[in-house]
């Protein structure tokens, strides 16, 4: 009978099928010949002591002992070419995850999105960053695959009790992805690898009937005896369906102008803002490996850390090993930062979002903007830097213990952001209560990682798109929106997602929801 096993080794056997053999031969007191195959279930990295060891679960089958290879596949979708239609607004994971499970369930999705397929985002990407070009439809934010396909393709998730994350993951390997997200403890695609796979989802699609319509942008939801009857294009183009998952991601700001214009019951949601730092890659694998030299069998090393501060949570968000910083601006006028890696990881530089938890009280000088005061509040800093980095795409930026001291950095050295930095005060970017938590907090950090606080360390202002400044309240059994029938708010846009799986497992949702509600 197949042997499951728990297990620590080192890197080196970790990462070598002979070597681990042979251990695992001495664990079960067999010779090495007779085991015929080594299945890895999990994996993760234990660097709390110096001598860094691999955590493994494997399952060992003996000769003779039943093997078969499994290759996952797709679910056998049929065709919905002619079956009810159903409108889904964004092609991010939510979306797509969600036309998916429409087209399994039978229904036929239309998957409008406002901005380019994958290919065609390129272009846009890279008139941000050589150019400093804002297309507001087509950027980091907004086109095929979402804000998650060019940053970095993170699958790590806590929300296990929203959903089967496993059939999600599943579902990625059959449409290209390694089957190591299926293993690792914090398993990421890549933005490099992402683009291919998010094309295949799209190609899928429209295989089996359903639409997908690109540089499409909603700009008028159609509603009657408060039921959805269907959306309006920007050039006037209506589209009927009493059925609509609305999937628009955390930036689609006119989404939300629209929705509090006409009345759409939507809330103001706390999120959290604060700035993007970039150390290299070797400190942060000595400070977290305590090594001079990681070695060829470790990855980059990430890092979380969390500090309370003044009341307020401080903490690393989208950690990103061996990556680059991007920007992420989704309109003129203002300086966004996000970060992202390559599949392997192997960039310089590493570099997270360092951001504080905001709270509803922090927006009372936007009151008058009513559910949208968190999005103002947002959109004010986003502008300021613009303005004080000197109304390009440049980001304002400092060092790390010149922050801490108040003091404008004399020189900025170049970093991982293409568009370039401008040396300022970050005080001067964000609110008295916000820049004084910052600052103690990388004190804070500093104390529990040694190395951490230094002036090589860069910091990038502002990360402000860590999740949805609002939400669209919805019936916590039928997801559909409290007050209009047929409307299901989706993923991270309408506040109940962050990041890829998640907003994948809620778009599953939606789609089964309304499947249910048609029977």
């Amino acid at each position: 009978m197949p042997r499951e096993l728990l297990l620590q080794v080192t890197p080196e056997i970790a990462a070598n099928e002979s070597l681990l053999k042979n251990h695992l031969s001495k664990q079960i007191k067999v010779s090495p010949q007779e085991i015929q195959h080594i299945s890895i279930l999990k994996r993760s990295i234990d660097a709390r002591q110096k001598a860094i060891k691999i955590n493994l679960k494997v399952i060992i089958y003996l000769k003779g002992e039943p093997f078969q290879q499994t290759k996952i596949e797709l679910p056998l979708y049929k065709d919905v070419s002619s079956a009810q239609e159903v409108i889904v607004v964004g092609a991010g994971p939510a979306g797509l995850f969600a036309a998916l499970q429409l087209i399994e369930l039978g229904l036929k999705p239309i998957v409008i999105e406002r901005g380019k397929d994958v290919r065609g985002r390129r272009r846009d990407l890279k008139a941000i960053n050589r150019e400093h070009i804002v297309n507001e439809d087509s950027n980091y934010c907004f086109g095929e695959g979402g804000a998650g396909t060019y940053s970095d393709g993170k699958l790590y998730t806590r929300s296990k009790k929203r959903g089967d994350v496993t059939r999600i993951l599943e579902l990625l390997v059959a449409f290209g992805a390694s089957e190591d997200i299926l293993v690792e403890a914090h398993p990421h695609i890549g933005t490099n690898k992402l683009p291919k796979i998010i094309e295949d989802i799209r190609n899928k699609i429209r295989e089996f009937g359903g639409q997908v319509l690109f540089e499409t942008r909603v700009d008028d939801i159609l509603v009657k005896n408060n039921e959805v009857e269907g959306i309006v294009t920007q050039n006037g183009d209506k589209i009927h369906a009493n059925k609509l998952i609305l999937a628009t991601g955390h930036s689609a700001r006119d989404i939300f102008e629209l929705l509090d214009k006409k009345k759409i019951l939507i809330e103001a949601k706390p999120f959290a803002l604060g700035v993007r730092a970039e150390h290299s890659q070797e400190l942060i694998d000595s400070i977290q490996y305590s090594c001079d030299f990681r070695g060829e069998h470790l990855p980059p090393a990430p890092y979380s850390i969390v500090k309370q501060v003044n009341g307020r949570g401080m903490y690393s968000f989208c950690m990103c090993p061996g990556g680059v910083i991007a920007p992420c601006a989704t309109s003129p006028g203002e300086v966004v930062t996000n970060g992202w890696s390559p599949s392997k990881r192997d960039q310089a530089t590493a570099n997270s979002g360092i951001v504080v938890e905001l709270k509803l009280e922090d927006f009372k000088p936007f009151v008058k903007f009513g559910a949208l005061a968190g999005m103002e509040f947002q959109k004010s800093i986003e502008q300021k830097a613009w303005y004080l980095a000197g109304q390009t795409q440049k980001v304002p930026a400092q060092r790390m213990i010149d922050f801490t001291q108040s003091k404008v950095s004399a020189d900025i050295p170049k970093t991982s952001y293409v568009p370039g930095t401008t040396s300022v005060e970050l005080g001067q970017v964000f609110p008295g209560f916000l820049t004084q938590i910052m600052r103690q907090g990388f004190q804070e950090f500093g104390k529990s990682m040694r190395g951490y606080l230094t002036n090589e360390a860069i910091l990038h202002a502002p990360e402000s798109r860590t999740s949805s400044p609002v939400r669209i309240p919805r019936d916590s059994i039928t997801l559909e929106h409290l007050q209009i029938k047929g409307l299901y708010p989706c993923g991270e846009g309408a506040g109940y997602a962050g990041g890829i799986i998640s907003a994948a497992i809620d778009g599953e949702k939606c789609a089964l929801m309304i499947a249910e509600s048609l029977k």
